[in-house]
Order: C-alpha cells, then sequence, then structure tokens
C-alpha cells in the first residue's frame, strides 16, 4: 500500500526593517527657514518638524538691533528671564554650533519679544542614539 507524503511550507520570516538614512554630514538649521528669527512665527512647530543631531548649526537671522538670541536654562526659558550668565548674540546672523546631546531653549531678549513668543526650544540628539529610537530599538544599561 503507498503512503502519502505531505509537505508543509512555512512563509519566510520578513526581513527587519531598513535603519533610517545615514546623513553625510550636518545640518545648518536656518531658524525659521525663510522668516527667519522674527515675531509672529510659530517656532515650537518649526523645530517638531525637525531633528537636531550633534554637530548640526542654528543660524538664525535678523535685523539687529531689533532681535537678539539669548540661551537660558528650561526654567528661565518659561519664565523668559535673561540672566546676568546667559549667552547672547546679536549679530543678525548668528551661527550656534549644537555640540553635545540635550535640551536647548533659546528667546529673543529685546522687550517683550519673549512674552510674544519669539522662542525656541530643541532637543540635541547623539547619532547613535537616534539612530536606535529610529528604529525602534530599545535597550537598558546594567553596570554590574
Amino acid at each position: 500500500m503507498a503512503s502519502k507524503q505531505v509537505l508543509a511550507v512555512a512563509p519566510a520570516p520578513a526581513p527587519p526593517p531598513p535603519p533610517p538614512p545615514a546623513r553625510a554630514a550636518a545640518t545648518e538649521h536656518m531658524v525659521g527657514d525663510s522668516n527667519g528669527w522674527a515675531l509672529e512665527f510659530d517656532y515650537a512647530t518649526w523645530a517638531a518638524a525637525r531633528q537636531f543631531m550633534v554637530g548640526d548649526t542654528l543660524v538664525f537671522k535678523y535685523k539687529s538691533p531689533d532681535h537678539t538670541v539669548v540661551e537660558v536654562g528650561g526654567a528661565d526659558f518659561a519664565a523668559c528671564n535673561k540672566t546676568a550668565n546667559a549667552k547672547e548674540w546679536s549679530s543678525g546672523e548668528d551661527r550656534v554650533a549644537l555640540d553635545k546631546e540635550g535640551r536647548r531653549w533659546f528667546f529673543c531678549g529685546v522687550g517683550n519679544h519673549c512674552l510674544r513668543n519669539m522662542k525656541l526650544k530643541i532637543a540635541v540628539h547623539c547619532s547613535v542614539w537616534y539612530m536606535f529610537m529610529e528604529m525602534g530599538i530599545s535597550f537598558r544599561m546594567s553596570f554590574i
């Protein structure tokens, strides 16, 4: 008597997603794009559409002395408080190097411009960390 043989074929596992494209070079971010550093612009939305990486540069273009760029910590940013030790630029074309990861806070130090929402906060990412985050890979470090 002949026996019947059944061949079962399982589908091949899906390949892993490709990594995000590597950036060839650092990026210059023109703050506010063609609007520049000015009143009546939504810098929160502008920043949310970008990734800021260590090695990138922010370029603030504006008419001096109508505006300045002040860098402070988070609490002073929220209060529009320019401290005595705050970094301040006033050239009209200020270039700020993003040289380490972490949060950065900027506002205009002229008059009530900060209170009128002329302010920018960003998160600067380390490229390796950001690549893992984009790939959906999480990890935990433990020290023994």
